[in-house]
């Protein structure tokens, strides 16, 4: 098997997801959670795989899970591009290193939502949750809703200042009014789950 194709399942249910990871167990697993909801998915592993499944595909996909870093390349770039095939599709991103400045990035691209990794089934269903939409209501109703933790809020501030500085560490730690060092120590931790 070339890992390196776009893997085509089944698309004869209603719903349909678009999943375009470099990570091949991650996609799987995403898959097989996702048909036990009665959804099926298409996966690919590149943003060209994705672009070719989008233009070969019979059954369009009206959701696309993409991670922000697709091996070399960044799936901000793709958002358009899948719109661009259908501006219905409601598009969230996932990463293992979220911050403020890319989620304000993909949300302006047309991402409607942006999770960090790991991120459950549950969650990702309730991401894709139109607040406008009535029908799906009930839905919204069975997740609570929550507040990122105080960890969680100091890690996305850190990263905001981090890309306002430019990646300077130094400039940052300034900025932050701490050491350079603990800085540092802070940017090798995973980023907090809210």
């Amino acid at each position: 098997m070339n890992y390196h194709e776009p893997i085509k399942i089944a698309v004869s249910m209603s719903k349909t997801y678009l999943i375009v990871d470099d990570d091949m167990i991650f996609t799987g697993i995403l898959a097989r959670a996702l048909k036990r909801q009665g959804i099926e998915s298409l996966i690919a592993h590149t943003p060209a795989d994705a672009l070719t499944l989008l233009s070969e595909a019979l059954i369009k996909p009206n959701y696309a899970i993409i991670d922000l870093n697709i091996g070399e390349d960044s799936g901000l770039d793709l958002i358009p591009k899948l719109l661009s095939y259908g501006p219905q599709l409601k598009i969230i991103v996932l990463t293992g290193y979220s911050s403020i400045a890319t989620t304000v990035e993909a949300m302006k691209l047309g991402a409607v939502n942006y999770l960090c990794k790991p991120a459950s089934i549950d969650e990702i269903m309730r991401a894709f949750v139109d607040k406008n939409d009535n029908s799906m209501q009930q839905k919204e109703n069975k997740f609570e809703s929550k507040r990122p933790s105080v960890e969680r809020l100091e890690w996305e501030y850190i990263q905001k200042t981090l890309t306002e500085n430019d990646g300077n560490i130094s400039a940052t730690a300034r900025t932050l009014g701490m050491h350079r060092r603990t800085l540092q120590r802070k940017l090798q931790k995973k980023p907090v789950r809210s």
